[in-house]
């Protein structure tokens, strides 16, 4: 069967099965500050172990976001990995993956053993690379703006933990903590620039990390112009979605359409669960699209011969091997009444964690709140 060529668990497989069904309620963002989700208020534990010596941050990257693709030479489909292109793209940006993964750590390791020496760790982090203004280069190309955003969007979702935690771990960091958030907001204009400059035609899975980037910023900056730009969007992105649950811009990536789809559906779960914090649902948009969607990704999970007879390709698996794949299954288990089914698949591949959505995603939305 095509599923155990993905590479997925027999708990998983046997777990996958669509059963959500959203609310359709309607209604506008509150006028508020903005919030995040509930569990990003959690508080962490009191200090346990020895504290760790701060290691030296990667230097920031100040020059241009000039990088090569890793399907270089690809076609339209840009399906077929190009690796020669791909160890350019990784040496380029090894610095912005050494601080995204870094900054992620110190900020899981604080709410899991409570000591402050990974809070400071990480601001001294942020702050050298806000100093040295990073990524704000003018320079770039469409693999060098797709850097920034997910580079930003890592960095605010770890922050906005330490944001909205209870126990207040920035009250020591009162100056760098203004510092940081001015370099976001100065990396959010530039993402919102960006993604405004991209034909609306050709409007995909980057433009969702974009949302999801910017959303993360605008929560951490209480910014309602930054919220109201990734709500925008969100809805475009979901607007794409078809009666029966494509999105036309992920399927010409032809065999790794449904890694694609896959890979579309978190950040805009991402945007729609912190719009729903601050009282905007965005569940019914589109006639309930993000659930067709949804559906249609469990679905090909289980089944690839549906993506195949979509696109006439088999599907590849080689992006559907880590669990860390799948850490939209928080948020949507958040927002919709997931099916025992969908619970069981998740629970099995449990903690679900991923750098590029700020970190462990089960603790911020499924798991026990100290």
């Amino acid at each position: 069967m095509m599923p155990a060529r993905l590479g997925l668990s027999v708990a998983v497989l046997s777990a996958l099965l669509a059963g959500c069904s959203p609310s359709h309620e309607g209604g506008s963002a509150s006028s508020g500050a903005l919030v995040a989700p509930t569990g990003y208020y959690r508080a962490a534990p009191e200090a346990e172990g020895k504290p760790r010596e701060c290691e030296k941050p990667p230097q920031p990257y100040t020059g241009s976001l000039n990088f090569p693709s890793k399907y270089e030479g690809s076609g339209k489909a840009r399906d077929q990995l190009n690796r020669g292109a791909e160890q350019r793209y990784l040496k380029l940006t090894g610095d912005m993956r050494e601080m995204e993964m870094g900054v992620n750590r110190m900020v899981g390791r604080y709410f899991k053993y409570g000591r402050p020496q990974e809070v400071d760790c990480a601001m001294d982090w942020l702050e050298s690379w806000a100093d040295a203004g990073a990524l704000l280069n003018d320079e770039h190309n469409h693999t060098g703006m797709s850097v920034r955003k997910w580079t930003l969007g890592s960095l605010a979702g770890a922050y906005l933990q330490l944001k909205f935690s209870t126990s207040q771990p920035l009250k020591a960091h009162a100056a760098q903590s203004q510092k940081v958030e001015a370099w976001f907001g100065k990396l959010a204009d530039k993402v919102v620039s960006d993604w405004n400059a991209y034909p609306k035609e050709r409007s995909n899975n980057h433009n969702y990390w974009a949302a999801w980037s910017v959303m993360a910023s605008a929560v951490a900056l209480d910014r309602r112009d930054l919220f109201d730009w990734s709500v925008e969007q969100y809805r475009r992105g979901v607007d794409q979605i078809t009666n029966d649950g494509y999105l036309p811009r992920e399927l010409v990536r032809e065999t790794r359409a449904l890694s694609y789809h896959n890979y579309s559906i978190a950040p805009l779960l991402m945007v729609s669960a912190f719009a729903k914090a601050n009282g905007l649902d965005l569940r019914g948009e589109n006639d309930g699209a993000m659930l067709r969607l949804v559906k249609n990704v469990e679905n090909g999970l289980r089944d690839p011969q549906k993506f195949q007879q979509k696109t006439g390709h088999e599907q590849a698996d080689v992006d559907l091997q880590q669990s860390s794949r799948f850490a939209w299954l928080e948020p949507y288990c958040a927002l919709y009444p997931c099916s025992q089914s969908t619970n069981a698949w998740r629970r099995s591949i449990e903690p679900l964690s991923t750098y590029r959505l700020g970190g462990d995603l089960t603790q911020l939305f499924s798991g026990q709140l100290p």
